[in-house]
């Protein structure tokens, strides 16, 4: 298959699920395909574990792996625990969840930051540490994660560390009453996740993944998107800014947004319109700046209004 087919069937086997969603699932897609992670933070019930089976169901001789993070969960139910083999008297790895190419972390903010570090170390290098021994988990190992923005009680706050891992973030919300009638229909008798067919393989995952890096983008582009990064350090509000890796996000996902609009270049647009979702995230803000209502993304959407954009 072309890259434009196979970037097509996956869009539309997932959409077929999630409906009145286009938008969110496609920056989600392009995420994925840009080698990064999401955040999906969003009240229950919008269908961000329905997402994450949508894509994988997607995607033939994907594994697939779900974790409901609770207050109990230890490391060692993430990554895995070696058990003595009592027939050889050897200590043999038994691989836990983690091991997975699609990652469901639900609810990461109700385990305990010991915990949610266990995921640091994956994220971050596609590989995991386990007394000593080093375990890759392959090339196409995603993680969407997803938090409850309204239910505080019982979580624990994603450390600065965390967050800056997350690529990207943004949340489902709401669909129309025409779409939420829409939604009832097409569920009166089945879900549809239950006739959802691999329509994509492993390795036309990994074609997709090198054509993302083929995207162009003019140097006038690429200092555009730094200084939009680089504005958020020294900003009146702003306690911690974005690092370098929010401009490395942001370079690589538009670039994979703008394959699945159909281009082999980026437009100012493609980066104006991914900014605060790559960046808001992992900015802290001052006291006073948070309690008077300002968030991160209002924040890098300020900035984007301010930055001229080069012609």
């Amino acid at each position: 298959m072309e890259i434009a087919e196979i970037v097509s069937r996956l869009e539309k086997s997932v959409q077929s699920v999630m409906l009145g969603q286009e938008e969110a699932l496609r920056r989600v897609l392009a995420t994925m395909m840009a080698g990064g992670h999401v955040l999906l933070e969003d009240v229950p019930g919008t269908g961000k574990t329905t997402l994450a089976k949508a894509i994988a169901a997607s995607m033939g001789g994907a594994a697939f792996q779900r974790i409901q993070f609770t207050p109990d969960l230890l490391p060692s139910d993430i990554l895995g625990v070696s058990v003595l083999d009592s027939k050889n008297s050897t200590f043999e790895f038994h691989r836990g969840p983690i091991f997975s190419d699609i990652l469901l972390a639900d609810e990461v903010n109700r385990a305990s930051p010991r915990t949610q570090s266990a995921l640091l170390e994956a994220m971050a290098e596609k590989q995991v540490t386990v007394e000593g021994a080093r375990y890759d988990l392959g090339d196409l190992f995603f993680v969407i994660a997803t938090q409850n923005p309204v239910e505080l009680r019982g979580t624990y706050p994603l450390p600065e560390a965390q967050m800056d891992r997350f690529a990207y973030q943004c949340s489902l919300g709401y669909v129309s009453i025409e779409q939420e009638m829409a939604i009832l229909n097409a569920q009166e008798k089945a879900h549809p996740l239950n006739q959802v067919q691999p329509v994509v393989n492993r390795d036309d995952l990994l074609r997709v993944r090198e054509a993302v890096s083929q995207v162009a983008i003019t140097p006038a582009l690429q200092e555009y998107l730094v200084r939009l990064v680089a504005a958020t350090r020294g900003r009146s509000g702003v306690k911690l800014a974005a690092s370098p890796r929010a401009s490395l996000n942001l370079l690589r996902i538009s670039q994979a947004l703008s394959l699945f609009e159909g281009r082999d270049f980026v437009l100012p647009e493609t980066i104006q319109a991914l900014a605060p979702g790559v960046i808001g995230h992992r900015l802290v803000l001052e006291a006073d700046a948070h309690y008077a209502g300002r968030t991160g993304q209002a924040v890098v959407q300020e900035i984007v209004q301010e930055l001229a954009v080069p012609v």
